[in-house]
């Protein structure tokens, strides 16, 4: 059906973006500016590690090189995510996004749990601050990765995939915050504890919120029905219409995060006009549901396809 892909097509850029405050290429240019400040705090750390002689300072440098990463991801997540459907791929590339969002939440994940680890094993063997650069500039870390999920954080809010990456700085932005109030509690009263105490802290938010976040996207790649709207509600209003018998072998699924698909199997009832029915069912699922990429195959009752499951094969 022709018409069927080229109005799900049309649809996905309108309801894909009607809630966006931010039009691509804007939000595109922010995240390129966060990836910009981040690499430039990265070449700073570096630089400041080796003249100080702190590994601390260099560890950092390299988490924010991970964040760096991670935007990275994001933004070539966002251009791909851009391009039409093609040979190669007749859905298009909406899905990068959702794969992106994958990728960083795996390596959020990583992370926590590495933290848990370090600071589990300093509660054994406590870890000598080297006195206030080290507390100075994770001080500017914590202004940089402030900077950046302030960058994204609008973004953030209808985008699985900029929401991975925002997570990532703010991970980055509270282990500034653990460095400086651990290294001057360690400094001036000697709390050595603290330090693994709040590390431990935060590789727990990190977890429930990657937990969280983590969900949604498998749910999106393993073709998992969207939570609004729900099935039993979209069966229930096409079997409601004049000329509908029967409906099953129902799929529901997300596309893309924001763009929800439909294919039936519809029975119809013989006295109707079956073109008319179609465009009843179409009008529904458009007006009532805003699913607009909708593949409806009609039967009659005496050549049905002897599959009477409303869901599965």
């Amino acid at each position: 059906m022709p018409h069927d892909h080229s109005h799900g097509h049309t649809h996905s850029h309108g309801h894909g973006h009607h809630h966006h405050h931010i039009d691509p290429e804007s939000g595109d240019r922010r995240v390129a500016g966060a990836i910009a400040v981040n690499l430039g705090l990265t070449v700073v750390q570096i630089v400041a590690g080796i003249f100080s002689g702190s590994l601390a300072l260099i560890a950092d440098a390299i988490h924010n090189l991970s964040d760096a990463l991670s935007l990275v991801i994001a933004f070539a997540a966002r251009r791909i995510a851009r391009r039409g459907a093609d040979e190669k791929m007749t859905f298009g590339y909406g899905r990068a996004e959702v794969v992106a969002a994958l990728i960083n939440y795996t390596t959020l994940i990583v992370i926590a749990l590495y933290l848990a680890a370090e600071a589990v094993q300093r509660f054994f063997d406590p870890l000598q601050v080297e006195g206030w650069t080290v507390v100075i500039v994770a001080a500017v870390a914590l202004v940089i990765d402030t900077v950046t999920a302030l960058l994204v954080f609008a973004m953030s809010k209808d985008s699985m995939n900029i929401r991975a990456a925002f997570l990532h700085n703010v991970a980055d932005a509270m282990g500034s915050v653990a460095v400086i109030v651990g290294g001057v509690l360690i400094l001036v009263f000697g709390w050595w504890i603290v330090d693994p105490i709040v590390t431990l802290m935060i590789s727990a938010y990190i977890l429930w919120h990657s937990w969280h976040g983590i969900r949604p996207v498998i749910g999106v790649l393993m073709l998992a029905a969207p939570d609004s709207p729900e099935l039993e509600d979209v069966v229930g209003s096409l079997r409601d219409i004049d000329g509908v018998a029967d409906i099953h072998h129902v799929h529901l699924w997300r596309m893309q995060e924001s763009e929800v698909a439909l294919e039936a199997h519809v029975v119809l009832d013989e006295s109707r006009d079956p073109e008319a029915v179609k465009l009843a069912l179409k009008r529904e699922l458009e007006e009532s549901f805003d699913i607009s990429h909708a593949v409806l195959e009609l039967e009659s009752r005496d050549a049905d396809c002897g599959e009477t499951r409303l869901i599965g094969h």
